[in-house]
């Protein structure tokens, strides 16, 4: 199974600011209506993990933005689940490398991974292939980083970047440990 990351950053490494707030990541200049890839991203998996944090605000938001994808949110606390949403979504308390393993058996080929402290623990796993990562043009300062300490170097190859003429710039690379 390949697993990857597709996550917005600040260009001080921030992919939200210290409350949790995504404000900042609203459309910019001419390029307001594209989506950087992300329906392209999204017709290549075949199931998202996220954490409960990035499932509570992506809820916030009003907006399901994953079509039919079935998604597993990784929470140790209680969650609601909208009515509309139950035949996609399940909440799980699972270790990365067990739901892994699962998953496989389930058939998945594709795994997207989203939110800050669900890639770096499925990183750490050593269970992420890909990290595609867009850099807004906008320094918070402060936030939540979409890295943190690892137990030992992970070896990155660059694949691609793309520039976009509203400043935000697209850089795949896949790990290579």
């Amino acid at each position: 199974m390949k697993a990857s990351a597709f996550v917005a950053t600040s260009l001080d490494g921030y992919i939200a600011r210290s409350d949790g707030a995504i404000d900042w990541l609203g459309p910019s200049g001419d390029e307001g209506n594209e989506d950087y890839g992300f329906a392209a991203f999204m017709d290549s998996v075949d199931m998202l993990v996220m954490g409960r944090n990035t499932y509570d605000t992506v809820m916030a938001t009003g907006e399901w933005p994953y079509g039919d994808t079935p998604v597993i949110v990784l929470t140790h606390r209680p969650i609601e689940i909208p009515a509309e949403l139950a035949h996609l979504v399940e909440a799980r308390e699972q270790p990365p490398i067990e739901l892994a393993e699962e998953l496989v058996g389930r058939g998945v080929d594709h795994l997207y991974v989203d939110g800050g402290a669900t890639i770096q623990t499925f990183l750490s796993a050593g269970l992420v292939q890909r990290l595609i990562i867009t850099t807004l043009p906008v320094l918070l300062g402060s936030g939540i980083p979409l890295f943190g300490a690892v137990d030992a170097d992970v070896h990155l190859r660059h694949v691609n970047t793309v520039s976009f003429t509203n400043g935000l710039v697209q850089t795949t690379y896949d790990v290579v440990d």
